[in-house]
């Protein structure tokens, strides 16, 4: 998976876990309300791992970029 598609998934696990987690308070559903902390963590942790991707990505790029310019 790339980057951008980690970072993505993440938001929307993030979103998706606010969501549950509002619906559990509403309806008085602690196991939905869990559920909803438990995506919103997940979401981070992979919004987290795409933001390291990207990061090692760059990086990667701008030693090519050097090596190209000293060949």
């Amino acid at each position: 998976m790339n980057s951008m598609t980690e970072k993505s998934k993440g938001v929307a696990n993030e979103a998706i876990g606010n969501v549950k987690q509002e619906a559990g308070k509403l309806v008085g559903s602690d196991k939905l309300e869990a559920e909803g902390v438990a995506q919103e963590a997940k979401g981070a942790v992979q919004k987290g791992i795409g933001e390291a991707k990207a990061a090692v990505e760059a990086g990667a790029d701008k030693v090519a970029d050097a090596i190209k310019k000293n060949r």
